[in-house]
């Protein structure tokens, strides 16, 4: 009686099933466990999950304070703990993590990695600490006119030949306003040329209906906030293409100057850079 085509594959060596699945994506070989004992062996072996890990991972758990949280015996515990739970490098002002589908590395800019006009003005920013912030400060708009904030990092940071999007990360107070309208103009892209993404954006919630959903305001091609699972607001600034081959340097802007309307009451985390989905 001849062997299905699954037996065969099980019937090789460990190492070679390893080899395999380790071609595939880390959720794919989350289903293979279930496959056989030896392809589970396969599976979450160090082998498998050294390849879905980025390459330079280990010097960037060395930038953290808590590197010494990451000490698991198993590279798919890293994996995993890396997916789950961000940790802050470069004295606290980043956040790293992995996309956990795909391994693509992910970072959250703090505020005060950011450069904010007047941010250094008490009569204009507050620097505040709260505890559903993953930072030691976050960056309180007390009231400005002029509304300017620019991110920026290496490219070379980020995963190749991956579509980023980049995302301003926020709260607003009860009493927040100027932030209807009129819309605010955000960008993403290099300084060294390439295609540069650009949008208007509404930062305002709009106003709660009777049955307490927010109603978000009617803005044709416009982009809008969307609610995180970490209790914060995010809404989308542009997208990035890492092609990769050269190292140049990502701006991401987020600006309100022509209006001259004054604003206050908006709380900024950062600016969180992340593969987009499919």
């Amino acid at each position: 009686m001849e062997q299905s085509s699954g037996a065969k594959i099980s019937a090789l060596p460990e190492g070679c099933i390893a080899n395999i699945v380790s071609l595939t994506t880390p959720k794919d070989a989350c289903r293979a466990c279930a496959v056989s004992p030896i392809f589970r062996a396969a599976a979450e072996s160090n082998a498998v999950w050294e390849r879905f890990l980025p390459s330079d991972y280990q010097a960037i758990i060395a930038r953290s304070s808590s590197s010494d949280s990451l000490n698991f015996c198993s590279k798919k515990q890293i994996y995993l703990s890396l997916s789950d739970n961000p940790i802050l490098i470069d004295d606290n002002k980043k956040s790293f993590f992995l996309d956990k589908l795909s391994g693509k590395k992910c970072y959250l800019l703090a505020a005060r990695d950011l450069s904010i006009v007047w941010g250094s003005t008490p009569e204009y920013w507050s620097w505040v600490s709260l505890p559903e912030s993953r930072f030691p400060e976050v960056a309180e708009l007390l009231d400005v006119c002029w509304f300017e904030i620019c991110g920026k990092m290496s490219t070379s940071m980020l995963s190749l030949k991956t579509n980023y999007a980049a995302y301003l990360v926020f709260k607003l107070r009860s009493r927040a306003n100027g932030f209807d309208d009129p819309p605010f103009k955000a960008s993403v892209g290099t300084i060294g040329g390439g295609e540069v993404y650009e949008q208007s954006v509404c930062l305002d919630l709009g106003e709660p209906s009777l049955d307490g959903q927010i109603l978000l305001p009617e803005q044709p091609h416009i982009s809008c906030p969307k609610q995180r699972k970490d209790g914060w607001l995010e809404i989308e600034l542009g997208e990035f293409f890492n092609k990769g081959g050269q190292d140049d340097e990502l701006q991401i802007r987020l600006t309100e100057v022509e209006d001259g309307r004054w604003k206050s009451g908006l709380i900024v985390e950062g600016i969180e850079i992340r593969p987009t989905m499919g």
